[in-house]
């Protein structure tokens, strides 16, 4: 199942795709036939019912096949504009993306021994075929970094490893948009990483069920038709358990919470002479199962 959130005559909505994803079915309709309150958003959908409701959709999709809108006739924003918290982000999550970006700072070691967290400010996060703005006068090396992100389904605070799928709603993709020049200069990725528009994510959120376990997908990242990066999300050096684990160690997780788990080799600061992003360029992110994430720059 995937869940999307969308602009449909000028009024926002959220819901979920049919089997051949032409066609969207609004969630006030589903929880109105089970009964159920309607939450505003995804994120407060998430946060009221995790995958509780899974089965039960399934169930009753195709009694409202009539009362569904084309897909064609939406906007998609991002699942969650309004994420509760900053992104959780994971750097240098890949061994050949660790190399290759040996000149960050703090790069004492080039494959990291424990994993490197940071956030950044996704207020509001965009959507599928938005427009990244450049921050001119501010910065000329905006780079490009394909994420699996995953999304927290309910409160969890040190949770083992073997129970971390339990704690998880879904994936998306996400595109870790950043400044290089702000992140060298500041000796640190918190700015860098937060521009306005640097946090696409979409276009849908899959269901945890979706997606088998451990997760292993294909990812990939295109700039103007142009293959970029090219992994597998197993090759990931600190893999999702590991990470839904060592995070909540301290820290509660809360339904809702965005985890970008890291980007593979390709990324622009990687190429000799370096291969930054510039008006007009176009960005499209592939991750199997869930679909492509394609933003330009504006």
């Amino acid at each position: 199942m995937k869940y999307l959130s969308y602009v449909y005559k000028e009024s926002y909505g959220y819901g979920i795709l049919n089997d051949d994803e032409t066609k969207v079915l609004s969630m006030d309709i589903l929880l109105n036939e089970l009964k159920l309150k309607v939450p505003e958003n995804l994120k407060d959908f998430i946060r009221m019912y995790s995958n509780t409701l899974t089965n039960e959709f399934m169930g009753i999709w195709h009694k409202f096949n009539d009362m569904s809108i084309p897909l064609s006739d939406i906007k998609l924003t991002s699942p969650i504009p309004y994420p509760r918290r900053n992104i959780f982000c994971l750097g240098k999550n890949y061994v050949e993306h660790a190399l290759e970006v040996n000149s960050l700072p703090g790069n004492v070691a080039a494959i990291p021994e424990i994993p490197i967290y940071f956030t950044k400010i996704a207020d509001p996060s965009i959507g599928h075929l938005d427009n990244i703005k450049l921050p001119i006068g501010v910065s000329t090396k905006i780079d490009y970094e394909v994420e699996l992100a995953v999304i927290i389904g309910k409160d969890g605070y040190n949770i083992p490893k073997e129970e971390a799928e339990e704690y998880i709603f879904g994936y998306t993709i996400g595109n870790d948009i950043t400044a290089r020049d702000i992140q060298k200069r500041h000796v640190q990725w918190f700015k860098g990483k937060s521009f306005d528009t640097f946090m696409p994510l979409g276009p849908y959120v899959v269901d945890k069920t979706e997606i088998k376990f451990p997760v292993e997908l294909d990812i990939s990242c295109f700039v103007n038709g142009e293959l970029r990066q090219s992994s597998n999300t197993k090759n990931l050096i600190f893999d999702i358990p590991y990470i839904i684990s060592d995070l909540s160690k301290g820290i509660t997780l809360k339904a809702g919470d965005i985890i970008l788990t890291g980007t593979p080799a390709g990324v622009g600061m990687g190429f000799n002479p370096y291969r930054f992003l510039k008006s007009g360029d176009v960005i499209e992110c592939n991750i199997e199962k869930i679909g492509k994430l394609i933003n330009s720059i504006a």
